[in-house]
């Protein structure tokens, strides 16, 4: 059974001009795109994202970045996006992670991460509807689905 992730491209991704490199590489892993919104995240909403971490010391921080500039949010959906995803992404900052990970190859921050997915199921459930509504996914089939996932029919 497909799963769905929530992925951000962050504001540093959005500025340094990696929406499309980034959505580039997730479709060509076979993830299917059912969401997709180019928004500015106020901070209201980010706080309520990140609630989880309200107390930590890099809450506000964290709240004040994700708010500073649009974003482009999406939800992704594939049998195992979230794990597929994470890898793909790699580290959380670009100082630490590998070459061929997305923040591998665009970031050498250690502050500043370009990207956000889900890290669980259950983070996807709570994270997905704050910024789509049931009416804002689209449900569909891909016609390569069948060589993307090796069934046979």
């Amino acid at each position: 059974m497909a799963e769905k992730t929530l992925i951000i491209v962050k504001p540093d991704g959005v500025q340094r001009h990696f929406v499309g490199e980034i959505i580039s590489r997730f479709e060509k892993k076979g993830f299917k795109l059912i969401a997709a919104k180019f928004m500015q995240i106020s901070e209201e909403l980010a706080r309520k994202h990140y609630a989880v971490h309200e107390g930590k010391p890099f809450f506000e921080g964290v709240v004040k970045y994700i708010s500073s500039s649009p974003s482009m949010v999406m939800v992704w959906e594939a049998e195992g996006v979230i794990d597929m995803a994470r890898k793909m992404m790699g580290a959380t900052f670009g100082y630490d992670a590998e070459s061929g990970t997305i923040r591998g190859d665009f970031s050498c921050s250690k502050g500043y991460n370009l990207i956000h997915g889900s890290d669980s199921p259950e983070s996807a459930d709570f994270e997905i509807p704050i910024y789509f509504t049931g009416e804002d996914i689209v449900e569909y089939d891909l016609a390569d689905e069948k060589w993307l996932y090796g069934k046979n029919d």
